[in-house]
């Protein structure tokens, strides 16, 4: 939080407080400005749900109130105090041990009744909007995995009628970059952000901490996940210790390790560029030696210069070699994000190499790239 202004510190100095660092209050949500495109940015487990139940509770007790306060809050027949919650349905794995109406966050829930509903993109929250034609503020959860059709709705409706939108979201990867293009408009079309931070969750850290981290438990061992790891993986939220599915936690910029971003953009994105072209053989033998099938891979190497035989050795990159289903996860990176290998180069590979179809179906399928293999 940044410091008050002055009205705030005279206040304090005026009822004795010593000359201190005043920072600025935790307000009560302002249901009178109309308008507004609030975004409510932070990495998983910075309390971004939590905002929106606090903001639920705030509404509570304004809807007591009538008159003037009524007034206020009122724009062409829609009033904000009156919430509902938007969750994305595919996100719906997470909290499944609450009620179906909680706006569930980590250390408790809010029951909504009614005022909650699930959307998977753009046109389904539009068509909850027109069926809640007195609901005038919009907590629109995760909004970043929608389309990006979402941004320019959202403004439209805020300019139209005076409606609010409250998008508890994140805007950066685990990767550190900006999360998708929906994000990125987000952004653009805001007309306020509230950025949360939460501790670093390594054992040894109390850095503020702003990113998401990912990593993976094999036998125990916490294995960063690689640059290229799958956008989008879909899942619950609780630890997991199948490799193949990811934990999340938050960390500092010391302690965020993000093994073989150089291998992406060295080798393998170039390797897919030539399998784009016709040139299959390079990529193909580089997935079998990161399979297993032949010893000395090019990322392997990748990592060992630059993350073992350095300067400043860091050991813990090189656990990411441990995770299971590495070159399947190189081809999702390539044919769902990068565009780069047909649908049958992509079967091809599968069956040359024995690489695992069902890890493979469930990630196509979360980053919205299903294909039958």
């Amino acid at each position: 939080m940044g410091e008050t202004d002055g009205d705030s510190e005279n206040f304090l100095r005026n009822l004795g407080f010593p000359r201190i660092q005043v920072h600025h209050p935790f307000n009560h949500f302002d249901f009178a400005r109309p308008g507004r495109r609030i975004l409510v940015i932070g990495p998983m487990g910075s309390g971004k749900t939590e905002f929106s139940a606090r903001m639920w509770r705030d509404s509570l007790v304004a809807l007591r109130k009538g008159g003037a306060a009524r007034a206020a809050t009122c724009t062409e027949g829609a009033d904000r105090r009156e919430i509902f919650v938007v969750r994305s349905s595919l996100d719906q794995a997470r909290f499944p041990d609450y009620p179906p109406d909680a706006l569930a966050y980590r250390g408790g829930y809010e029951r909504c009744g009614d005022r909650i509903g699930q959307a998977r993109d753009s046109f389904a929250l539009e068509a909850l909007l027109a069926s809640n034609p007195g609901v005038g503020t919009w907590i629109v959860d995760e909004a970043a995995f929608y389309d990006e059709r979402i941004a320019y709705l959202m403004k439209d409706e805020a300019e139209r009628r005076g409606l609010v939108f409250v998008c508890p979201t994140l805007v950066l990867n685990f990767r550190r970059e900006i999360f998708n293009h929906t994000a990125r408009i987000l952004l653009e079309t805001a007309t306020d952000v509230f950025p949360l931070t939460a501790y670093c969750e390594h054992p040894d850290c109390l850095a503020d901490s702003l990113y998401t981290y990912r990593y993976y438990l094999v036998d125990g061992l916490e294995c960063p996940a690689l640059y290229f790891d799958p956008l989008i993986i879909i899942g619950g939220d609780r630890t997991k210790e199948d490799g193949r599915e990811p934990n999340y936690c938050t960390r500092c910029d010391e302690h965020h390790y993000l093994p073989g971003k150089e291998y992406t953009y060295f080798s393998l994105k170039p390797m897919g560029e030539a399998a784009a072209r016709g040139d299959l053989r390079p990529l193909l033998a580089e997935l079998n030696a990161v399979a297993g099938g032949t010893p000395g891979s090019r990322l392997e190497a990748s990592l060992r210069a630059r993350h073992l035989d350095c300067e400043r050795p860091c050991p813990e990159q090189l656990a990411a070699l441990k995770v299971p289903c590495i070159a399947e996860r190189a081809l999702v990176y390539l044919y769902a994000e990068q565009n780069l290998l047909s649908a049958e180069q992509l079967r091809s590979i599968v069956s040359s190499l024995g690489l695992d179809r069902d890890y493979l179906t469930r990630r196509l399928s979360d980053n919205r790239r299903p294909l039958d293999l």
